[in-house]
């Protein structure tokens, strides 16, 4: 077996593991959110939606990481590296709003700091 066809296998090991991850998730939140529903503990929704956000996040990084492995396995082109960065920007995108909906800030912002929070003048 050569190296590339071993990345290859590597990257798709790793595609099957970003597509559990949310399926996974999509399941658990499911399942926890008609459990709290049934015994009525608040808030079902917010937890639901942080629990989904966060399973879909882990899911995206995983993907991503897939195709970058994937890429780099075969003698990369300028059409396979435009495409992949194409699908980076995307999920990337997609990555930062779910962080910003479920933890209501930035990705690079510390821990607590709203992102309404501004310097105001007279710091």
């Amino acid at each position: 077996m050569e190296f590339g066809s071993i990345i290859e296998a590597v990257g798709e090991i790793i595609d099957v593991l970003g597509v559990a991850a949310i399926v996974i998730g999509v399941v658990y939140a499911v399942l926890d959110a008609a459990l709290r529903g049934l015994r009525r503990v608040s808030p079902v929704y917010t937890r639901f939606r942080r629990v989904l956000g966060r399973a879909i996040l882990l899911g995206l990084e995983l993907l991503v990481a897939a195709d970058i492995i994937k890429t780099v396995a075969v003698t990369p082109t300028l059409d396979s590296v435009a495409v992949l960065a194409v699908i980076v920007l995307i999920r990337t995108f997609l990555s930062w709003s779910l962080e910003l909906e479920i933890s209501g800030r930035w990705p690079w912002q510390k821990r607590g700091a709203p992102v309404e929070a501004e310097p105001s003048a007279a710091e």
